[in-house]
C-alpha cells in the first residue's frame, strides 16, 4: 500500500499543476485577444496653439549626482518646443544632499527647476487638504481608517501629490497643461514629449514602454531585464483595450492635469501608485494610448535588490485590487478584469509545483512507468505545446528589444543565453519569494516608507553612445 500512496498524492498535484497551467494559458490568450492601442507616430503634430503644455516632474530621493545628469543629459536632447515644457525636479525639502546636487546640475543643464517639497505640517499643503476635502473622488480621505490623515509617508507618491496641485496653480493659464513624471534614471527618447502632443489628440492617458539598459551587468540583472521584456514589453500594451481596466507603469506617462485632479490626485497610501491611478482613471472613462518609444532605465543587479523591488511591487499589487476596488464601485465583472492584470505575475508561484512535478512526470512516462490517466498526459502535452509557443514568441519579441540598447550582435546573443529557457525557468520559481514577501507586506499593510532601489547611474556610456549618434552633447561637468 504504501509504494502506491506517494504516487497517488503525486498524480493529484500534477493534475493540479496542469489544470494551473492551463487556467495560465487561457488567460494568455485572453490578453492576446485585447487590441494594443498606439500612438501613430505619422500623426501629424497638433498646431503650435493647441500643443500641450508639458511638466515632466522628476522626484528623486537621495541620489547620485551622475545618475540624476545621465537623465539630464537625455533630457537636453527632447525634441519639443522649449517654452512649452518644464522640468520640475522635486526632492524632498530636508534632501540637503540632492538638492545640492541639483543645484550644481542646473548649472549644466538651466532647463531644470526645482521645488522642494515640504512636510505635511507646512502651510503649502493646505491647497491638498482643501481639494481632497472638496472632492469625494480622493476616498482615502473620507473614509477608511487613514480618513483625514495628513502625515503622509515619506516617499515619492507623496512628492507626486504635492506638485500635482502646485502645478496645476502656477500653470494655470497654460494649455492643455499635461504632466509627465519619470524615475531617477530614466532616459526617455528624444521624441517622448513629440509622442505625447500627437498621442493627447486620441487618447487621455500615455504610457511609453520601459527597456532596462543594463541587462548584461549581471545575471541578476538579465533577469530583472527579462521581466521587463514580458511584461513592458510584450503583455502590458493590451491593457489599452477599453475594455480591460488598466495601469500605469510609474514613469513614462503623460496625463491632463485637470484630469487627475479632478479624480483626486494620487492615492498616497499604497506602496506604489501606479496601479491605483490607472484603475481611477479607467474607471471614470479614460482612454489609454501606449508609446511604443521606450524610456531606457537600470534594472538592479543584485537579486536581492531586484527580490526588494519586487516585494514592493507585489504589496502594491494587492493593496490596489483590495479596498480601493471597492471604494471606486468597480463591479463584480471589472473586479475580475482588473485582476487579471496581475494573475500573470501572481501565478509564477505554479512553477515551483508544475516544473518539478513535470520533470518527475516526464520521467515516470519514458521509463514505461507511468501511471498518469490519459486525459493528464493529453492535457500536459498541450501545455507543453502552449508552454513552447509562448515562450518563441516571447524570446522573438526580446532578442527584437535588446536591438534598443545593445549594438553588437554578439552582446545580444550573450544576453538571450543569460535568460536560457532553463534559467528563466529556475528565475520564476525564485519569484515565490517576492510574491511571499509582498504579500506578507500586504496583509501587515507596510510599504508606507519608501524603500528605495539603489541607482547606481548603470546606463551613463550608454545614454551618451545613444546621444552622440544625434549630435553634440552639452559640455561634461565634474
Amino acid at each position: 500500500m504504501q509504494n502506491y500512496s506517494i504516487p497517488t498524492i503525486l498524480i493529484w498535484l500534477f493534475a493540479i499543476s496542469q489544470l494551473l497551467y492551463l487556467g495560465c494559458f487561457l488567460l494568455e490568450m485572453y490578453f492576446r485577444s485585447l487590441r494594443v492601442n498606439q500612438v501613430d507616430m505619422n500623426a501629424p503634430m497638433p498646431a503650435e496653439s493647441d500643443t500641450p503644455f508639458i511638466v515632466l516632474l522628476y522626484p528623486v530621493l537621495r541620489e547620485l549626482e551622475r545618475t540624476m545628469e545621465t537623465t539630464f543629459t537625455a533630457l537636453a536632447k527632447l525634441d519639443y518646443p522649449s517654452d512649452r515644457y518644464r522640468v520640475l525636479a522635486i526632492p524632498n525639502s530636508n534632501d540637503v544632499e540632492t538638492i545640492a546636487s541639483l543645484e550644481r546640475l542646473t548649472k549644466t543643464y538651466p532647463f531644470v527647476e526645482i521645488l522642494a517639497v515640504p512636510p505635511t505640517s507646512d502651510p503649502r499643503w493646505d491647497m491638498v487638504w482643501n481639494a481632497w476635502d472638496a472632492n469625494p473622488k480622493a476616498y482615502w480621505w473620507h473614509s477608511g481608517k487613514r480618513a483625514g490623515v495628513k502625515d503622509l509617508p515619506p516617499k515619492k507618491t507623496r512628492q507626486l501629490i504635492y506638485a500635482l496641485y502646485q502645478v496645476a496653480e502656477t500653470y494655470r493659464d497654460k494649455t492643455k497643461l499635461t504632466i509627465d513624471y519619470i524615475d531617477a534614471d530614466s532616459c526617455p527618447p528624444a521624441d517622448h514629449f513629440k509622442a505625447a502632443a500627437i498621442g493627447l489628440q486620441t487618447y487621455d492617458v500615455l504610457q511609453a514602454r520601459n527597456v532596462a539598459g543594463n541587462l548584461n551587468a549581471s545575471l541578476a540583472a538579465a533577469f530583472h531585464a527579462f521581466d521587463h521584456m514580458t511584461w513592458d514589453g510584450a503583455k502590458y500594451g493590451h491593457l489599452s483595450d477599453p475594455k480591460q481596466p488598466f495601469w500605469v507603469l510609474g514613469k513614462g506617462l503623460f496625463f491632463k492635469v485637470d484630469d487627475l485632479i479632478a479624480l483626486g490626485g494620487f492615492h498616497p497610501w499604497i506602496t506604489i501608485e501606479d496601479p491605483e491611478v490607472g484603475e481611477r482613471f479607467w474607471k471614470n472613462g479614460k482612454t489609454l494610448g501606449i508609446i511604443e518609444g521606450s524610456l531606457i532605465e537600470e534594472v538592479p543587479e543584485t537579486f536581492s535588490e531586484g527580490i526588494t523591488q519586487r516585494k514592493r511591487w507585489v504589496a502594491g499589487f494587492f493593496q490596489s485590487l483590495g479596498a480601493p476596488l471597492k471604494e471606486m464601485d468597480f463591479s463584480f465583472g471589472e473586479r475580475m478584469r482588473a485582476w487579471t492584470n496581475f494573475l500573470p505575475c501572481m501565478s509564477l508561484w505554479v512553477n515551483t509545483l508544475g516544473i518539478p512535478l513535470g520533470i518527475w512526470a516526464a520521467w515516470r512516462f519514458f521509463t514505461g512507468d507511468s501511471a498518469l490517466p490519459l486525459w493528464l498526459v493529453v492535457l500536459s502535452v498541450f501545455n507543453i505545446i502552449a508552454f513552447t509557443v509562448l515562450i518563441v514568441g516571447l524570446y522573438m519579441r526580446t532578442w527584437t528589444r535588446t536591438g534598443l540598447v545593445l549594438e553588437r550582435t554578439t552582446d545580444r546573443i550573450g544576453y538571450m543565453l543569460m535568460v536560457n529557457p532553463v534559467f528563466v525557468m529556475i528565475w520564476w520559481c525564485v519569484w515565490i519569494i517576492p510574491l511571499t514577501l509582498g504579500f506578507v507586506m500586504y496583509l501587515k499593510d507596510s510599504g508606507q516608507v519608501w524603500q528605495r532601489t539603489e541607482k547606481i547611474d548603470a546606463n551613463n556610456t550608454l545614454v551618451r553612445s545613444k546621444l552622440d549618434q544625434f549630435g553634440v552633447l552639452p559640455h561634461h561637468h565634474h
